[in-house]
């Protein structure tokens, strides 16, 4: 199946991820066709959101991307590298540098402040111990948090924790965010929160690709692909809601 990308627009963005022909099958008795054959490219800036039921095939998908499975057929292009030609320890260092995650579980350290749970992001990206508070600091006001650096996880809300999240996963400078479920755990006022933010920073240039199964949340992406019995289909536009205030 092909999901090609529209034709580029004046600005010849680049591809950031290219998948030709990956597909992913489980060894078994039988085998387990979690992911078939696709071709995909999702060009520089894009915001694309992925639905499917649970079993579909959608924890498969965001394992490829985020370099945590590797495809059993086809080839995967990060930013122009053909992942599948590189060693485990070169994998691990593109996935530093180049993906950004932010989970459901926020996966915070609950006795490290919310500048420490950032700034450990970048103890083995190779960046210099002087210089991590001041990059944790200023992802931090990115997310409007600037005024909470020293609070511990445990004394803020669901939606701050999740933006402290977001600017952990930030602070390296990904050319991709990857999102599981980023409002799972939370209301409905901080779910809007938390995608709004997720809007402005698409608005900034950064490309976003957010798993969910909210037909809310999946509306808020320029374009949607379903997951169905590891079948990866292209979906409609839908207008976005754009209400909500920030948290």
């Amino acid at each position: 199946m092909t999901l090609d990308a529209p034709a580029l627009p004046p600005d010849d963005r680049p591809p950031v991820i290219e998948f030709r022909d990956v597909g992913l099958t489980y060894p078994g008795t039988p085998p387990v066709e979690a992911l078939k054959p696709c071709r995909l490219t999702v060009t520089a800036g894009s915001f694309l959101t992925v639905v499917g039921p649970s079993g579909s095939g959608k924890s498969t998908f965001l394992n490829i991307l985020g370099l945590l499975d590797a495809p059993s057929t086809g080839t995967y292009l990060l930013d122009g590298i053909d992942t599948g030609a590189l060693k485990d320890t070169e994998l691990t260092a593109l996935r530093g540098r180049r993906l950004g995650f932010v989970f459901q579980a926020f996966h915070l350290l609950p006795h490290r402040s919310a500048l420490e749970n950032v700034a450990l992001a970048m103890l083995y990206n190779g960046v210099p111990r002087k210089e991590r508070d001041g990059r944790a600091l200023a992802a931090l006001e990115r997310v409007g948090l600037g005024d909470r650096a020293h609070a511990v996880p445990t004394t803020l809300s669901g939606g701050e924790r999740q933006r402290v999240a977001v600017a952990r996963a930030l602070v390296a400078r990904p050319s991709v965010l990857l999102c599981d479920e980023p409002t799972g755990n939370l209301d409905t006022a901080n779910a809007r929160s938390v995608m709004a933010l997720l809007r402005e920073l698409h608005e900034d240039g950064m490309t976003i690709v957010v798993i969910t199964h909210d037909p809310e949340v999946a509306a808020q992406g320029g374009r949607t692909l379903a997951i169905r019995d590891g079948v990866l289909e292209e979906t409609p536009p839908a207008v976005p809601l754009r209400t909500g205030a920030r948290s």
